[in-house]
């Protein structure tokens, strides 16, 4: 896959994202637009299925509306209730760490910038940039398992990591691409593109994909 290929291929994954499930943290940005449960649904969907993050954020966003509820609610509530998501202990403690520094250090505020949100406790490198692509619709690129294996097996890039997806991303995906490249690619893995037994025969962008590893 080359450069000159990616407008084709991005409008072919804009229809097929539009004709499938929305990933879970683009879902909560249309239904709520606010920044705080963009950011709480993020931190809760690392390595876990959309399908259980979105059951568990219904069940916590009635109880948990802004940053003081979180303040509020004892830790082992808030356990109780992401408990089916991955790595929960561990979540329900960054999240109950989450007022105090949003308080002290950005004035209660979700930070836009990916320094900035990097400060807050949960938050990695694909975190911030899915908030900030996603919450605030600035320019951002958010490599996740399939964002980093999608392109790769494209032979749109070659890269190791994620974080040398990103870099090599941010050098060479046309920045009108940014801030829709997750959610259509994170949709594209999550129903075609699959790590395993890819849907070649029916994919979009078959033409493009050079099949690397396939």
């Amino acid at each position: 896959m080359q450069n000159r290929d990616i407008d084709t291929v991005m409008e072919r994954l804009k229809k097929h994202f539009y004709s499938v499930k929305t990933p879970v943290v683009d879902l909560i940005q249309i239904k709520t637009e606010d920044p705080f449960k963009v950011l709480v649904a993020t931190i809760l969907s690392a390595r876990t299925k959309d399908e259980t993050t979105a059951k568990v954020v219904e069940k916590l966003f009635p109880k948990v509306q802004k940053i003081e509820d979180l303040e509020k609610i004892p830790l082992a509530e808030l356990d109780a209730l992401i408990t089916p998501v991955g790595f929960h202990r561990v979540k329900a403690k960054h999240l109950k760490e989450l007022p105090k520094v949003l308080k002290e250090k950005f004035n209660g505020k979700i930070p836009e910038e990916i320094d900035d949100l990097l400060e807050l406790p949960g938050v990695g490198r694909k975190t911030a940039n899915l908030v900030r692509a996603v919450a605030f619709q600035k320019p951002a690129i958010c490599v996740d398992v399939h964002v980093h294996r999608i392109c790769n097996r494209w032979g749109y890039i070659q890269t190791k990591t994620p974080l040398e997806t990103e870099m090599t991303l941010r050098q060479k995906l046309p920045e009108k691409y940014w801030l829709n490249f997750n959610s259509y690619l994170v949709a594209f893995g999550q129903n075609l593109c699959t790590p395993r037994k890819p849907k070649c025969e029916i994919c979009p962008v078959a033409e493009f994909c050079n099949r690397v590893g396939v």
